[in-house]
């Protein structure tokens, strides 16, 4: 099978949290709303319980990779897990951990192996998984880890909120804003950077990416009156990111960077920390913003939301995210280094 004829590999995620229900939302919306082939990593069982549940009509046929796109306008295509799910919408329940990374697990090794074209997962909750004696950050830690075991090399991995009108990548994640100043360091800004040029070239086809720089402190600093940090950590990376050819600029005032005339200058923005990048990017298109992880010798996109266990199991949950997650993965698989739009 060629990569451009696989399908998606999508894994559950927590399956006390919306996962199930946004899966078969996906589905249901069908190629009337661009959802491309997918299978489902789940557990058969569980699916077919939560869509009774929420009073969801699908069909559920068993597969294998292979045969998924055939069968997928007629039903849920699911590849099942060894490791069953228990259904407990709303409550995170420690016994689902297994089955949780089993999904991600078979998805990544899945598209490494060109069964799948891209992984795209739904949301996790850490701590069922922590409890469990998971070791990682996060989802995205994970999956560099599971990508530095297929290449024998360290990953580093990169967020990247992709929307219609709007990319973003925060160098410093989920960390407290005190924290900030500490970890940023003009190193890690120039290797995000780097790895997100690269990835906007090859897999988004922009041959010369353009780079907004948001600075950490109001008015970029305003030459050092209001802190240090862009004058000494942020505008030495810039100037080395320019002396490799890259076309980074500024560091720019984060409060007027983002407003349509400045966003038609670049092509991603890289923002400091968590809420500087995913605040804009969430507030033009919450339903409709992807989280991309560069870096991985693998695609991976995901809904830009979490679990919301506060909704799971009332049939409420809109797939918006996920649909947007879907398509943005067929278009990076199948786009190669052709030009495509986030």
């Amino acid at each position: 099978m060629r990569k451009t004829d696989a399908p998606l590999a999508v894994s559950v995620g927590d399956p006390s949290g919306v996962g199930p229900e946004i899966a078969i939302a996906a589905w249901l919306a069908g190629e009337s709303a661009g959802v491309p082939p997918f299978y489902l990593l789940a557990d058969p069982t569980l699916i077919e319980a939560r869509a009774h549940h929420i009073g969801a009509r699908i069909a559920i046929a068993e597969t294998l990779p292979a045969q998924a796109a055939r069968m997928f306008s007629r039903a849920l295509p699911i590849v099942p897990l060894d490791a069953g799910h228990v259904d407990n919408p709303g409550r995170p329940d420690i016994a689902n951990a297994a089955g949780t990374l089993e999904a991600i697990d078979r998805a990544v090794a899945d598209c490494l192996a060109d069964r799948a074209a891209a992984v795209v997962t739904c949301p996790i909750a850490k701590k069922p998984l922590y409890d469990a004696g998971f070791r990682f950050p996060g989802h995205t830690e994970y999956l560099a880890h599971l990508a530095g075991l297929h290449t024998g090399a360290e990953v580093t991995p990169v967020m990247l909120l992709a929307g219609p009108e709007l990319r973003t990548v925060p160098v410093t994640i989920h960390i407290p804003l005190v924290d900030v100043p500490k970890a940023l360091t003009s190193e890690l800004i120039v290797t995000t950077a780097r790895i997100t040029t690269a990835d906007l070239k090859t897999r988004f086809g922009i041959a010369r990416p353009r780079l907004a720089v948001a600075g950490l402190n109001p008015h970029a600093g305003e030459g050092g009156a209001m802190g240090v940090e862009d004058r000494r950590v942020i505008q030495p990376a810039i100037e080395q990111l320019r002396a490799e050819g890259i076309d980074a600029f500024g560091p720019l005032p984060a409060d007027t960077m983002f407003h349509a005339r400045a966003r038609a200058g670049y092509d991603a923005a890289l923002c400091m920390y968590h809420d500087q990048a995913l605040i804009p990017a969430k507030t033009l298109a919450f339903d409709e913003a992807v989280n991309v992880t560069l870096g991985l010798p693998f695609i991976r996109t995901s809904p830009d939301h979490g679990t919301a266990f506060d909704i799971a199991g009332q049939g409420i949950a809109r797939a918006d995210s996920l649909i947007a997650a879907l398509r943005l993965a067929r278009r990076l698989a199948d786009s190669g280094t052709e030009a495509v739009a986030a």
